[in-house]
């Protein structure tokens, strides 16, 4: 079996330098990092974990964090890119990932419990929800917390910018003419309280005012949901001309009720969405939505994540703002040519 004198021996450099590389040390260069971790590959050379453990007093490894009603789980095309891109990140510093569930064998237990029973390092939030008393109580425990979508005082929050992005998507549609915009919403958040903020500061920017009915509450990643609110506002004695979605998964959702009603888009109805994922741009006409860089959300979860693990003296609880980018497509009709 390869050891630690070996690897150490092959590339050339101190047992030291070889123990920070494949630890994830921040005063090794990249370079050498993979210099090291690609020997290591080559003579099958693997750290025990134990030994690592006990000296290193960590045992890197991460609690994540993926609660969601949704059917569409982990096959989530916005979640499965942040976890693949969080994953990857910190697989380069170290660190394995666990999904922290409620129950080991037969023992039922909570977040928090789970979490002392695995003994990780840190916790990474990637969808929960948010209000929930075992949420809250593991977010205000001693472990490391990083979350997405949403932010905490005694967190690390990693967020796009929703007021920025709302803020582009609302004023492209009305530049393209339209006054009544309706907006289904997601449920209570930081994220939606944002984005609510953003849409009403652009309509008064514009001289616009539309009536209360065209504010709902949906269910984000939910089509069944906006299926339902989409039929309701599209019932008004005055409908909207656009319907802005929580998400492009809720798109899809506004989307199949107008074509149920015979609705063409964006001839008869004009829909927005938000998250950008691939498939919205599959979709014939191709979504009107705001692309949020999954892969980096992930990417800097980790960062900041194994950062307040490894040095929490120097690294703040801070809300970090990712750019987002619109994506003007197809589904949001031009009234200013009719």
């Amino acid at each position: 079996m390869a050891t630690i004198k070996d690897l150490s021996l092959r590339c050339g450099v101190s047992v030291s330098t070889v123990s920070k590389a494949l630890n994830g040390y921040q005063d090794i260069s990249e370079s050498t990092r993979e210099i090291v971790i690609k020997a290591a590959n080559e003579i099958g050379y693997f750290p025990d974990a134990n030994a690592r453990a006990l000296k290193m007093k960590k045992t890197y490894n991460i609690g994540v964090l993926f609660s969601t009603l949704s059917n569409h789980g982990l096959r989530n095309e916005y979640f499965a890119h942040i976890l693949a891109s969080f994953k990857e990140r910190a697989a380069k510093r170290g660190y394995d990932i666990t999904f922290i569930e409620h129950n080991i064998g037969n023992r039922k237990m909570t977040y928090l419990e789970h979490c002392r029973y695995r003994n990780f390092d840190g916790v990474f939030i990637a969808c929960a929800e948010f209000s929930d008393s075992e949420v809250l109580e593991l977010v205000n425990s001693d472990y490391p917390v990083v979350t997405i979508d949403h932010a905490f005082n005694e967190a690390i929050s990693v967020l796009s910018d929703n007021v920025e992005g709302m803020k582009q998507l609302i004023q492209y549609i009305i530049d393209q003419g339209h006054t009544k915009i309706a907006y289904i919403h997601g449920t209570k958040s930081s994220v939606t309280h944002n984005r609510l903020v953003s849409f009403n500061n652009v309509l008064k920017e514009n001289g616009i005012s539309i009536p209360d009915e065209y504010f709902v509450e949906g269910i984000y990643r939910s089509a069944e949901s906006a299926e339902e609110l989409a039929l309701r506002l599209l019932e008004l004695p005055d409908p909207p001309t656009c319907i802005v979605a929580p998400d492009d998964y809720a798109a899809l959702g506004v989307m199949n009720t107008a074509r149920r009603l015979g609705l063409k888009i964006p001839d008869d109805i004009s829909i927005a969405g938000y998250d950008g994922i691939s498939v919205s741009q599959a979709l014939e006409p191709k979504l009107t939505t705001i692309k949020q860089d999954t892969d980096k959300i992930g990417a800097e979860a980790a960062k900041q994540l194994i950062n307040l693990i490894e040095s929490p003296m120097t690294t703040s609880l801070d809300n970090i703002y990712l750019k987002v980018q619109l994506v003007k497509g197809g589904s949001v009709r031009n009234l200013k040519e009719m």
